[in-house]
């Protein structure tokens, strides 16, 4: 058991010892011409549906690699295998609204297991070990993840755009941006 452990300790010493640079966030990709604008009024629960048929859809059929629940903030709760051990994940967002309608998750705190590790360790094992949707990018230095919601694929050239997101008040407004051909 100790030789697991101590496995384990040097396996994350070498996912900490790669690069935990954040390139730039992508900016939201405009509709060019004239466009109509539905409002939708989303609760925490319609959400949660949504944004997990979008993650199970860019898995391709694949395990999902996170859930995410959506209470009185955002949580994506995934599994981490380290030498042949499964250790459970959580972690805690306060969701930001962009200008540009993406989203911003800002990491509030997290659980991996009984370790005390800090946020940017867990979010660059959860970069570099699990598969996320290309619209899911992981920022290590920032402690948040950039949720780009322009670039969620949608037929119809549609863009959804967060205008506001209060989980407080059971709240989400999202716009559908509907090109006119």
């Amino acid at each position: 058991m100790a030789g697991i452990i101590i496995a384990a300790i040097v396996y994350l010493f070498i996912l900490i010892g790669t690069s935990s640079e954040s390139g730039p966030v992508p900016k939201a990709k405009d509709i060019t011409g004239a466009s109509n604008t539905l409002t939708v009024k989303a609760t925490k629960e319609d959400f949660e549906g949504i944004a997990n048929t979008y993650i199970r859809k860019a898995m391709n059929k694949e395990p999902l690699p996170v859930t995410m629940i959506i209470e009185d903030d955002i949580i994506l709760s995934s599994e981490l295998t380290v030498f042949s051990y499964t250790v459970p994940v959580t972690m805690h967002f306060d969701p930001i609204v962009q200008e540009d309608g993406n989203l911003m998750l800002k990491q509030s705190s997290l659980e991996i297991a009984d370790l005390n590790l800090p946020p940017s360790t867990v979010l660059k094992v959860l970069r570099d070990s699990v598969k996320l949707p290309p619209w899911m990018i992981v920022r290590v230095k920032e402690e948040e993840i950039f949720i780009d919601l322009s670039g969620l694929p949608i037929s119809g050239d549609l863009q959804v755009k967060a205008k506001e997101f209060n989980l407080k008040k059971d709240e989400i407004i999202l716009e559908i941006v509907i090109p006119r051909e």
